[in-house]
């Protein structure tokens, strides 16, 4: 395992201490011995990058200067906490990068981290082993969070996670996270709320899939995913909408191609584009409504 130190910033005493207190367990293993170290230890870097995997840890001093610089916070659900509640977690909150494809958990897996998405994008999907298939029940950006099991009291996770679209996240272990729940009652508030929204958005959906036409739940997902990434042109394939919506993909490509006719939506080499949002939304089923508002 190697890594690199990035960021370098002027020694000064205040530094070097700081820079003896982060030198945890996991910078360790990356940062073992030699110039980098000592770097390390007298506090000259705010960040290791672990070429390796290209994970980048973010240092505790670095993630309150850039606190109190008074920063954008992008996930939804950090943002909403009062400044002194968040200001709390930072030092258990790990900046992670996360790669297209890579799992977070498999079903009956322990839970070891929570995740705040930025921009990445994770797919929950429920899989069944006998058919060698799997259904995506919900898709978390950065308006949620990844481990919800472990603010309802349980350890292991009952769906596969699956990053959907690359980018960064906030990565906190579930220990951290259990005591984060007793020492905050905002953040036990704002993720019991979000759990709630997440189960009536699964009834929804459920019912959507059931009883509404191909084409406007397409639309409906469409929306939604355009709203979580906070713009009308996104990557997104015909095979990712048929997991979405537990149809065949052949379904999907005929009635994407009406949308595409009506001139709702383009679709190029996986990448969507939606070119008429009130079109789309009255092209779509009224679920679209009631999850939107499920989500504020």
């Amino acid at each position: 395992m190697s890594a690199t130190l990035a960021s370098p910033k002027p020694a000064t005493p205040g530094n070097a201490a700081a820079g003896v207190r982060v030198a945890n367990g996991r910078i360790l293993r990356l940062v073992r011995s030699g110039p980098e170290l000592r770097a390390l230890e007298s506090g000259q870097v705010d960040a290791v990058l672990d070429r390796a995997t290209g994970t980048a840890f973010l240092l505790p001093d670095a993630q309150r200067a850039l606190a109190a610089a008074g920063g954008g916070i992008a996930n939804s659900l950090l943002a909403a906490l009062p400044r002194a509640d968040y200001e709390s977690l930072l030092p258990a909150l790990e900046p992670v990068a996360l790669a297209s494809g890579q799992v977070l958990y498999e079903p009956g897996e322990r839970i070891r981290h929570a995740y705040f998405p930025s921009d990445a994008q994770v797919s929950l999907l429920t899989v069944v082993v006998m058919e060698r298939k799997s259904l995506e029940i919900n898709l978390i950006g950065r308006e949620g969070m990844i481990g919800i099991p472990l603010v309802l009291g349980a350890e292991t996770s009952p769906v596969r996670a699956l990053v959907q679209k690359k980018g960064s996240a906030l990565r906190m272990p579930a220990a951290s996270l259990h005591e984060a729940l007793r020492c905050s009652p905002a953040l036990r508030h704002e993720l019991l709320r979000y759990a709630y929204a997440k189960l009536l958005q699964a009834r929804q959906t459920a019912a959507c899939n059931r009883f509404h036409p191909i084409e406007a739940r397409i639309a409906r997902c469409l929306l939604t995913t355009r709203d979580r990434v906070r713009s009308n042109a996104f990557p997104l394939t015909h095979e990712h909408l048929a997991d979405a919506l537990g149809v065949r993909r052949v379904g999907v490509t005929i009635a994407a191609g009406a949308l595409q006719r009506r001139k709702l939506i383009s679709y190029r080499h996986g990448l969507m584009r939606i070119l008429d949002g009130k079109g789309l939304e009255a092209a779509s089923c009224e679920c679209y409504a009631i999850l939107r508002g499920l989500a504020r």
